[in-house]
């Protein structure tokens, strides 16, 4: 083993320092260990709001590990760049033996640890991923056939009967911090440099509180209540650890349980199922549907002007906040692609637009579910009546008070469709699409 070589550790989905499955394993390779993280030139082009809260959580995260570093007097390479150029730099000046990552299952992601495992490889450098982002992947779960499941419910008992002390239990990083590359580096690249403007708000807590989820169950469905954990963007990025969160659902919540199960299921299916990350619908019978796309309808929609309070309620929140109570992100999505007959990938590329919590795997089903055409989805006659669901899960109008201050006014519109109307046109364009009779 070459005195100076090192062992690099590639942050990404995973922005912490402690139960870090790949990091545990590169602070064990024998190297000292560089971390990294890479501001992905080719993302963040792409991203017309510059003033993303996403991109603003991700750096505010990146400038607290980077101190973390440097109170153990080590630092971090943080880089802005694409990452083949990034790479190109990092190979340049420094001679390394192992690089380590977690996994990531999205297309683009794949497709960019492919290219950089051949330069890897070309290199004699030992490229080595783990599961860190999710329970179990890929194929861990499979049915009696030895293929992967394509319905929740049985695909969760699976999961519940597979899962033990030895899948949720941490990775004890900390012991092993004394093998951090000793080289203090302090330099984040800034915001205004990376062409985004910073932004106040505070990110959601990281703290999943026991009272919360003893209640989950019983008021998860009603928007106006605080029932819900907010930790979507900590799961995403990866600020909390899956395992610390499963176990504390077995604890306090089997229905929150079920929800990281519901994450673990979306995660395989794109990985087993990859066409449903590139525009694809799961069941390709639904890509024969009639979509009627009107874009004033959508702009309506986006602006959270369609006559429907809930359905505005929920649109002005996420357009406010970047955050959609659950049960509403089902009635807005319901209403784009059944009454209003707007193709899901247009509300689901809107939703990557806005949601702070966004993620691939778990928006993509959602929106497949809602329009009928992914696993498990709701069936293409079920139509929610965002009336009825208004009346059932905020019956004195709190939530819709609170994002639809101009509900009574002549300022609100009245109602872009009728809903029996448009149920009836939405039947008729699928049974046509999926000749039913």
């Amino acid at each position: 083993m070459s005195k100076n070589k090192i062992a690099l550790f590639w942050f990404r989905r995973d922005l912490r320092l402690h139960d870090n499955a790949g990091l545990y394993h590169a602070l064990r390779s024998g190297y000292p260990v560089l971390p990294l993280f890479i501001f992905d030139k080719k993302i963040l082009d792409a991203l017309e709001n510059k003033h993303d809260r996403r991109v603003n959580f991700i750096h505010q995260t990146i400038s607290e590990l980077q101190g973390a570093f440097n109170e153990l007097g080590s630092g971090m390479l943080v880089e802005y760049g694409t990452p083949q150029t990034v790479w190109d730099k990092i190979l340049n000046e420094y001679e390394i033996a192992e690089v380590y990552t977690n996994h990531d299952y999205e297309p683009y992601a794949t497709e960019r640890d492919g290219a950089l495992g051949e330069i890897f490889a070309k290199k004699e450098i030992l490229f080595k991923t783990f599961k860190d982002q999710v329970i179990f992947e890929k194929n861990e779960i499979l049915t009696g056939q030895n293929t992967p499941y394509t319905v929740f419910t049985p695909y969760s008992r699976a999961w519940k009967a597979k899962a033990n002390e030895f899948f949720l239990s941490s990775y004890p990083t900390k012991k092993y911090f004394k093998n951090f590359l000793q080289k203090k580096i302090t330099a984040v690249p800034s915001l205004k440099e990376m062409g985004f403007n910073i932004t106040d708000e505070p990110a959601p807590s990281s703290t999943v509180r026991k009272e919360l989820l003893e209640k989950y169950e019983d008021q998860r469905d009603y928007p106006a209540i605080e029932g819900t954990t907010h930790i979507g963007i900590h799961l995403r990025f990866g600020t909390v650890s899956i395992r610390e969160m499963a176990r504390k659902a077995y604890e306090h919540s089997e229905t929150w349980l079920n929800e990281l199960i519901w994450r673990d299921f979306y995660h395989q299916i794109l990985w087993n199922f990859p066409k449903v990350g590139k525009g694809q619908a799961f069941r390709a019978e639904y890509d024969n549907i009639k979509w009627r796309n009107n874009e004033k309808e959508f702009k309506a929609w986006c602006e959270g002007k369609t006559g429907y309070p809930l359905v505005d309620a929920g649109m002005h929140e996420l357009n406010e906040t970047g955050f959609m109570h659950n049960r509403v992100r089902m009635v807005t999505a319901s209403f784009l692609t059944k009454h209003l007959l707007i193709d899901w990938r247009w509300g689901e590329a809107y939703f990557a637009e806005k949601l702070l919590d966004y993620d691939l795997a778990a928006n993509n089903g959602g929106w497949q579910w809602a329009a009928g055409s992914g696993t498990d989805a709701a069936p293409y006659f079920r139509i929610f009546n965002p009336t009825s669901q208004a009346e059932k899960f905020d019956s004195k109008g709190v939530y819709i008070k609170k994002w639809v201050p101009e509900l009574n006014s002549l300022d609100y519109p009245t109602p872009i469709v009728e809903h029996k109307f448009a149920r009836e046109r939405c039947l008729k364009a699928y049974k046509t699409a999926l000749n039913k009779d």
